[in-house]
């Protein structure tokens, strides 16, 4: 399971409590540069739960906007395959290894210094690891060790200037892995996804504090264009407040 490291046409709303915009995928359809042009430099961050539609999205929005698109390590990941036959033994290799290939792909965002998307943030893989040492999964020890490792590495963090959260029941993302019909994902259970929805709210509420959060209703969203434009009207127009500068991954 990767145990992979926290609507509706026409309406949009800030829940000024939790600072965070719910949003559908509605507006009118404008020419890519112009909405590129718009939203000036940005870095995207797209979040959800396995199955979301993450990958999809980030492609849709790197050609629509003319972004560079960096998507999640899957094909070269050396540790997937022992992951999924003994979670347990690679836990703690498995999230090292994809936080330090997130944290390159994160790193060469900043560096280059042009706007760009990202199929699943850093920030996420805190989830799957806080659940692995929930469960037993990962060794109190290694989980401390990670935390600490995410921290001092979060003081070379530039924060995304938005999360896309993809919001997908865990029914509907089990429906998604079943359909894809990747034999390393056949053994995920729809308590494991529960479990990992729980994880995801619990990390939105945690991360919208520090980033800006646009919640997508993912079972009513459109088209890509329509996606820029929800993300452009919230992102340059709603008031975000933050209380706190940083994320820490074991809240």
């Amino acid at each position: 399971m990767q145990i992979e490291p926290g609507p509706g046409p026409g309406a949009a709303e800030i829940a000024t409590s939790r600072t965070r915009v719910i949003a559908d995928g509605s507006g009118p359809s404008r020419r890519a540069a112009e909405g590129a042009e718009a939203l000036g430099n940005i870095f995207i961050g797209i979040a959800g739960m396995i199955g979301a539609g993450k990958s999809t999205l980030a492609a849709a929005l790197g050609q629509h906007l003319g972004i560079d698109t960096y998507y999640e390590p899957v094909a070269d990941n050396e540790y997937l395959a022992d992951f999924y036959r003994d979670t347990a033994r690679y836990s703690f290799a498995m999230q090292v290894y994809l936080l330090n290939r997130r944290f390159q792909q994160h790193q060469e965002i900043i560096w280059r210094g042009r706007s760009a998307v990202q199929d699943r943030t850093i920030y996420e893989d805190s989830i799957f690891a806080k659940m692995l040492a929930r469960t037993g999964l990962m060794d109190e020890r290694d989980y401390a060790t990670y935390v600490s490792l995410f921290r001092n590495m979060s003081n070379f963090m530039c924060k995304p200037s938005v999360i896309v959260f993809l919001d997908v029941s865990p029914a509907a993302s089990a429906e998604r892995i079943r359909t894809r019909n990747r034999d390393i994902e056949a053994k995920i259970e729809l308590g494991y996804l529960e479990a990992l929805h729980a994880g995801y709210q619990e990390f939105v509420e945690s991360i919208s504090r520090v980033i800006p959060v646009i919640r997508i209703d993912y079972e009513r969203f459109a088209t890509a264009e329509e996606m820029a434009e929800v993300i452009k009207r919230e992102y340059l127009h709603a008031s975000f407040l933050r209380t706190v500068t940083r994320f820490d991954p074991a809240r």
